[in-house]
Parts: C-alpha cells; structure tokens; sequence
C-alpha cells in the first residue's frame, strides 16, 4: 500500500511539528482494495489555525475546518489536499447538516461519527493501520455497514441512504442486513436532502460498472421512488410483440447494456429514461397493445426529471434529445437523404452516433439478438456521406467569380470547365488548394482547349468513385 510522496511530506511535516497526522476513509480503503484512490484526505489533532500556519499555500474557505493544501504536484488528484482536524458532530436538526462542530483531540472521536466501517479507516505515514470498528474485515466480507447504530448514522445524514447504495454499486459490495433494514424503514428521509446532492450520488451510480444492480437496489429498498418517480411507473407494464420484457425491464436492462459497454453517462440516461413515457401513453393489452408518440411525452418527461435533479444543461438538452429522437425511422431504400439531414438537424451531428448505441441498446434490452443490424450500418454510411462536403469546385479556395474577374470574362462553359481542371489537381495534391497557385493555374488553363479541359471530368468522377467505395467499405454496405 503505497501513500504519494507528497501526502508522505505533508504527514511528516505534522509530525514534525508536534501533531498526529493520518490519511483516512474512501483513500484508505481503496489502497487495501488495490485501487487507485480518487482523493485524498487527512485527518490531525491539529487546529485550523495550525493547519495554515504549517502550509502558507492553502485554501480555507468552510465552516468545517478543512484546509486545502496545495502540493505543487501536476497530478490533479494531489494537487490540493484536504486536512480537516479530528472532530465530533452535534445533533442534524435538519439530518443534513450537523447543528454544531466541535474540534477533537482523539483521532478516536473522528472515526466514531464517520458513515461506513469501510471509510472509517486511518493510515499513518508508515504504512500502519488504525481500523477501530473492523473496516478490513467488512472489506474482506464485500460489505456496506454502518459506524455504530444504522438509524442513528441516517438520522445524521440522510444522505447516507444513497451513499450506502452507491458504494454498495460501485464496490460490488452487499448491504448488511441490519443497515439495510433501517435504509428500507427511513427511506423518506430523502426528501430532506437537497436534489444536488442526491444528483451527485445518482450520477455515480449510473456511472458505475454495476449501474443496473444499483438502479433495481434503489427500487428494491424504497429509494428510487424519491428520485425518479416516473421510472416506477414502468413497472409490471407488459408491452407488444416486439418485446419480451415489460416497460420497466426494457429500461433497465437497457442501461444494463450501456454500463457493459462503458458508454457515456448522457447514452446511460438516454437509455434508461427512453421509454419512460410508454406506460402514458399504452393503449390496449396484449400483443398487439400500442404506444403511439411515447417517445414526446417521454421528452416532457425526462426534461422535468433533468430539471428536477439540477442537471447540466449540456447534459439535460442531450439525453432529452435523444429520448425525443430514439425511434427515428430507417429502412434501406425507403428513407432519403434529406430526411437523414433533417435527423441530424434535430439531434446534432455530434450527437448522432450516441443516438445510434442508445438505438442499438433499446434492440438488444428488447430480446433481439443483433445490436448493430444491416440498416443501422447503412444509416451510418448515409450520415457519413451527407454530413461531408461532396467533392465540387465548392472546396476551391477561388470560386467562379475570382475567375472570371482574373479573366475578364463572362458566365460561361469555360468558366465551369477551368474549375474542374483546379478541382482534379487539387484532388491529386491537396496542397496546391491556395489562393496563390490557383491564380496562377487560372492564367495556365486558360490557353487550353475545351477538349482538353474536360479531360478533368474523368478524373474527378474517378475520385467520387473512390471516395463512396471507402465509405461502402468502411460500413460493410
């Protein structure tokens, strides 16, 4: 278990001072794990005013007593470092925030308020561990439990309902039966923390590799109902012949795919919320029951869940986007290109291929056994080719006007024959696309005849040629 130089200099230097120094919780875990830490935090019997004394380049800007330390280390992990002194929390009136804090003098008292035996580890400089309410060994078990009492670490912190989900998703852990009774039991108690923070446990959820046994954890012990609501209302909604699952496994199972994938979060809840409006508007039972225009209720839908949960706008307008746009209609032969443009119009070309893994997810979650079949190959090779610039004299750094002035002389064939000639050479070496050698070629192709100009024509037509074999090839079309 290897600690960072500069968090090793950072806990020396509190030593050498005369004060007790650990790196403690999330960090220490990770290293018995053999993870790579994604921050790290100290804990000292040192005051605040100590803290700032001892590291001149700090940031202090809390009511908890951190300070921010910054080491000099490009490593954006390490590049400011939390130390809060050891401390014990009054009551959460709120059970949000602690109604007082007060400083410690025992690294004991800080362990004792801490969330979960897995994050109340400590470390000293040397590698020697202070685990006080078997840590290590809930480690060893896979296991989410909490410090002391369940209902009275929730109590605290309401958040912890979600955190214990999220760790329990992102490790790959169990909740322990007693912890999660009193989750199940508390489970309103969410709605007394801010939708900032349940976002920022949700999204880590979602962003796990075990992202859809979090989302049926959250469902299981009562959670999800106060986050996303309208999830629920999927549940034990049968759906047509198309699928075999109801509207609720298709989801979920969806987002299953994505997470398989390690696609992007805004694809992970596009995927999860794209028939969240089917239960709305179902009509009819059985195989043959419909769900006409699901997918612009489910944009309603999703747009005030995203709004709800303070997400991003870059984020939200996205997965709206793409739940608005998922069943986009494509059959080979019978859709034209100016109704891809008009796809890509609506969804943005840079969303366009997200748009495609969230499509290619919905199959697969509906029991089909191909993700990527013939069409949605070729609806990628008509979007290669309508959203690049077809080979024309359009790419010419002149155009038809520059010549004719350079001339002096009116609209006609020439005109037109004289910039194919530019185009194929240009086409042949692409540096010679300048403003400077155009003029000068203009001058040159003006002393040939029509005949020789049009000679141009074969050569282009021959790179047009090239240029749709490679894209053919390029998606097996």
């Amino acid at each position: 278990m290897t600690i960072p130089l500069e968090i090793k200099k950072i806990l020396e230097k509190l030593q050498e001072a005369g004060y007790e120094g650990y790196v403690v919780g999330g960090c220490v875990r990770d290293l018995i794990m053999k993870r790579v830490p994604k921050d790290w935090d100290v804990t000292t019997n040192a005051k605040p005013e100590d803290i700032q004394r001892l590291f001149p380049e700090h940031v202090y800007e809390n009511t908890f007593g951190t300070v921010g330390v910054k080491t000099g280390s490009e490593d954006p992990i390490i590049s400011i470092v939390e130390i809060t002194p050891y401390r014990i929390e009054g009551k959460y009136t709120d059970k949000r925030h602690p109604d007082e804090i007060k400083f410690a003098d025992k690294l004991e008292d800080d362990l004792a308020r801490r969330d979960f035996t897995v994050n109340s580890l400590a470390m000293d400089v040397n590698g020697k561990l202070i685990d006080l309410f078997d840590g290590q060994e809930d480690i060893k078990k896979n296991i989410i439990r909490t410090v002391g009492e369940p209902e009275e670490r929730f109590l605290e912190d309401a958040l912890r309902l979600l955190r214990a989900v999220r760790f329990a998703t992102v490790l790959d852990f169990k909740i322990e039966d007693e912890t999660l009774t009193a989750i199940k039991n508390n489970a309103e108690w969410l709605k007394a923390i801010s939708r900032e923070r349940i976002r920022d446990e949700f999204i880590k959820i979602i962003e796990s590799d075990n992202a859809y046994e979090g989302i049926l954890l959250l469902e299981t012990i009562g959670l999800l109902e106060y986050i996303i609501p309208e999830l629920r209302e999927g549940i034990d909604v049968s759906q047509n012949l198309h699928h075999i699952y109801t509207v609720w496994e298709h989801n979920t199972r969806t987002l299953k795919y994505t997470s398989e994938k390690k696609y992007s979060l805004s694809v992970r809840l596009a995927s999860l919320f794209h028939d969240i409006g089917k239960p709305r508007s179902k009509r009819g039972e059985g195989l043959h029951s419909t769900f006409y225009g699901h997918e612009v209720i489910g944009e309603k839908m999703v747009a005030q869940i995203m709004e709800r949960l303070k997400f991003p706008s870059n984020i939200s307008e996205k997965v709206i986007g793409m739940v608005r746009y998922h069943m986009f209609y494509y059959n080979v032969g019978e859709v034209t290109e100016s109704s891809v443009r008009r796809l890509i119009a609506n969804i943005g070309l840079e969303n366009v291929e997200d748009l495609i893994k969230v499509r290619e997810a919905d199959r697969i979650s509906s029991g089909r056994p191909k993700a990527v079949p013939y069409k949605l190959r070729h609806l990628k090779y008509i979007i290669d080719k309508v959203s690049h610039d077809p080979i024309s004299a359009k790419m010419l750094e002149i155009n038809g006007g520059d010549l004719m002035k350079e001339l002096g002389i009116k609209p006609g064939p020439k005109v037109g024959l004289i910039l194919n000639s530019l185009l194929a050479e240009v086409i042949d070496d692409p540096t010679k696309n300048t403003r400077e050698n155009l003029i000068k070629r203009v001058h040159e192709l003006d002393k040939k005849s029509p005949e020789e100009l049009k000679k141009a024509l074969e050569r282009i037509e021959k790179a047009i040629e090239e240029e749709e074999k490679e894209r053919m090839k390029k998606y097996y079309v």
